[in-house]
């Protein structure tokens, strides 16, 4: 699920897509993915597509914060989390700097290794 969450984000060109693996550190998820959109269109085009691609796979969305127009994103679909921010909000938060416990995964590699 995680890898083709990346894989559409990706595709809607995303960038700088960090996957942090958090199952050790938190109940939570087990991932977070988190990536940057240059503009509000472009964080709604993310969210749509993630969502479309994994329903079609099966899985089911737990819950979304924040809506259209917004600068962060988080789409809860149990195993993983997505937070897609504009560049503003992503550097403001600096959820990879809060969540270092946790193990950064370089994703290209991730979406690779099937």
């Amino acid at each position: 699920m995680a890898r083709l969450a990346c894989k559409a984000l990706e595709s809607k060109k995303a960038m700088d897509i960090k996957v942090i693996d958090i199952h050790e550190v938190s109940v939570l998820a087990d991932y977070f993915i988190i990536t940057t959109a240059s503009n509000p269109n472009q964080v709604q085009a993310m969210v749509d597509h993630v969502e479309e691609t994994l329903g079609r796979a099966g899985y089911e969305i737990k819950h979304v914060e924040g809506g259209r127009g917004s600068s962060w994103i988080l789409m809860d679909f149990g195993d993983i989390i997505l937070h897609i921010f504009d560049e503003e909000n992503r550097l403001f938060y600096d959820l990879e700097r809060i969540w270092r416990d946790g193990t950064l995964i370089d994703a290209q590699t991730f979406m690779e290794g099937e």
